[in-house]
């Protein structure tokens, strides 16, 4: 068992299967040293995580959804080490969206919560990461948040 798959079953989680894109896209892509993680939705967690963050759903949940999408991109990236952790060099950087009203600002709170996750599943050399968190008027099926990610891996 690696560390990676150890740490998460230190914190009772455990990655989702794969989800074949819906849509004309690849769930990642890898050039050079470098992958990059198409946007993950909250999907395979114990909820559907859809609406307005500040009108429909809290805070708390919001950082649940932003959790399960981070679990996500893992997914994708441990299949794109073929389950190899120690490939990965670092997460380079998180994108986030939060699906909300124009007068919610705390959007880098809800995104929080798939950073923490990055730094306790990789530790805090590879998962610190560059980031940006914005506000959306909606997203794709309703859900609350979407994260992409870019990582550095070992060729």
């Amino acid at each position: 068992m690696s560390d990676v798959d150890a740490k998460l079953n230190e914190l009772g989680l455990r990655l989702p299967e794969s989800a074949p894109p819906l849509f004309n896209y690849v769930p990642y892509v890898t050039t050079g040293n470098m992958v990059f993680v198409a946007g993950q939705v909250p999907i395979g967690g114990p909820r559907e995580y859809k609406g307005k963050v500040g009108i429909d759903v809290d805070m708390d949940t919001a950082q649940e959804a932003a959790r399960q999408c981070a679990l996500n991109i893992l997914t994708q990236i441990r299949d794109s080490v073929e389950g190899d952790w120690s490939r990965v060099v670092r997460c380079v950087k998180l994108g986030g969206f939060v699906n909300c009203g124009p007068d919610f600002e705390d959007q880098s709170l809800v995104i929080n919560g798939a950073s923490d996750l990055m730094v306790e599943a990789l530790g805090e050399e590879k998962g610190k990461h560059a980031r940006f968190a914005v506000g959306a008027p909606s997203l794709p099926a309703g859900f609350a948040v979407e994260i992409d990610a870019v990582f550095e891996i070992k060729n």
